[in-house]
């Protein structure tokens, strides 16, 4: 009985994750077919006051790339300041109507960064960040999900021996030291959103309903 009961639990599970395709996980993205997307300032839980620049300045082109208009996070940026809107803090759940009236963004993508670490001894630069999209129309969260990416900055230096080791440690260091943030921060856009039913400006539109969704949270190392 016990050998049954297992093999039926296995069953069940695969045949539950097999079911779990982008319109069943993300039906409101389908309903409501977003056009327009206003990117908001990105929360910024830590202490690394520059990665937030790092994360708005590369949002636009991951969201273009999957088919949305974006709208110039530039001219966006004069109209949150003018509304007193620039702390997306202020408006991660309250009601978005003005998004839509003012901008015309059928959906507001809002981030929120709750870690970037660098780390000298491993060489290597951690970030998680959240991502979630709220409609404008109904205010609900219509895609969700939070990615943590390690950025292996670690220089292989021919030549072994002690010598080889420190010369590859002092190699690695300063990799990491000068490591492109804004390419860290872009990778994580892109395994994030890579999940995000496709725009309209996509020729995959309306096309990927029963593609696989992946994990809503996820960790992934890039070199």
């Amino acid at each position: 009985m016990k050998k049954i009961f297992y093999v039926l639990l296995c069953a069940t599970m695969l045949s539950s994750c097999a079911s779990l395709t982008r319109v069943s996980v993300y039906p409101k993205m389908y309903e409501e077919r977003p056009l327009a997307i206003a990117v908001m300032p990105p929360i910024n839980k830590t202490n690394n006051v520059e990665s937030k620049e790092f994360l708005y300045i590369t949002l636009p082109q991951s969201l273009c790339e999957r088919g949305y208009y974006v709208l110039s996070p530039f001219l966006s940026m004069e109209l949150f300041r003018s509304e007193s809107a620039y702390d997306a803090e202020l408006f991660e759940e309250s009601p978005l109507t003005r998004f839509q009236e003012i901008l015309g963004a059928d959906a507001v993508l809002f981030t929120t960064i709750h870690s970037w670490e660098k780390n000298a001894l491993l060489s290597t630069v951690t970030v998680s960040i959240e991502y979630k999209l709220r409609s404008t129309k109904t205010n609900e969260t219509i895609f969700h999900r939070k990615g943590t990416i390690v950025y292996d900055a670690s220089v292989k230096v021919s030549g072994g021996g002690l010598a080889g080791a420190l010369v590859g440690m002092a190699a690695s260091a300063i990799s990491t030291a000068t490591t492109d943030y804004v390419k860290v921060a872009s990778a994580c856009n892109n395994a994030a959103l890579a999940d995000i039913p496709e725009g309209k400006y996509s020729p995959n539109y309306d096309k990927d309903k029963e593609v696989r969704a992946e994990p809503k949270e996820f960790r992934k190392t890039i070199k």
